[in-house]
């Protein structure tokens, strides 16, 4: 989800955390709950109607639900749509496609955020190898985030793994800050150099979300004022966690701690 990032970085406290956890667990909980259903033959607004129900049930506000006027809790994201795609009681998923699910929540004035791509049915061995290498460069990333490290090493971490497994990296879309606000400084885009960028300290919490291509790394947003898609018609896949910095080293916040 796009916004505009303040300027001072916020390093969180133990409880902020604890907080953004929480906030983390409802994201992995509706996310999971919505990619559970996806079927052919599911509209997309249906995937919609679930988030909200889900949300309501966990007590959580929907962080996009009008959020610089986005008309929907979730991005549904099909094949060449790489994020905010708008869910349509229109459109209905068909066998083969992937589809990128993006939620957000607010939770005690704590914000969390996370995506997942999955298949619908059965679908092809290169969208497949498109996913999980997304999925794995997500992986790399959390890994890449060390006390006294940089900021470019979690972006090379995504970059690296990315171009040399033959795909690319969007480079109009970036990750984020995220705490009391959705969108916080810094910018975390999906490629950099190793070694270059801010030095991370405990406290730091980032949400992390590599956008993968098939093709070129163009994208152009569609006339929704929303929608960004692959300008060569490329399929995409889309990842995120929300990763807090600890003493201990990186904590995905996004997860379902039970």
């Amino acid at each position: 989800m796009r916004g505009a990032a303040a300027v001072a970085i916020e390093l969180k406290s133990s409880s902020e955390i604890s907080a953004i956890r929480r906030a983390g667990c409802a994201v992995a909980r509706v996310l999971a709950r919505v990619s559970a259903a996806v079927r052919p033959g599911l509209k997309t607004w249906d995937l919609e109607t679930l988030a909200r129900e889900e949300s309501a049930r966990l007590g959580v506000e929907p962080a996009f639900l009008g959020y610089l006027g986005y008309p929907a809790a979730l991005c549904v994201s099909v094949n060449a749509e790489v994020v905010h795609g708008i869910p349509s009681p229109k459109r209905g998923l068909k066998e083969g496609d992937i589809v990128s699910l993006d939620y957000g929540c607010r939770l005690e004035g704590f914000y969390a955020d996370a995506a997942v791509t999955v298949g619908v049915g059965g679908i092809s061995a290169e969208a497949r190898r498109l996913i999980e290498t997304t999925r794995v460069s997500l992986e790399k990333a959390v890994a890449a985030m060390k006390v006294d490290g940089r900021l470019g090493d979690i972006l090379s971490a995504i970059q690296v793994h990315v171009e040399s497994s033959g795909f690319s990296v969007v480079r109009d879309f970036s990750g984020h800050g995220i705490g009391r606000a959705l969108h916080e400084s810094p910018s975390v885009p999906n490629f950099g150099a190793a070694g270059t960028g801010m030095r991370l300290q405990p406290g730091l919490v980032l949400a992390i979300e590599p956008m993968v291509t098939a093709g070129s790394e163009k994208t152009e947003v569609l006339a929704d004022g929303w929608t960004a898609v692959t300008k060569d018609g490329s399929l995409a896949a889309h990842f995120e966690h929300t990763v807090a910095l600890t003493d201990k080293g990186p904590e995905v916040l996004t997860e379902d701690h039970g």
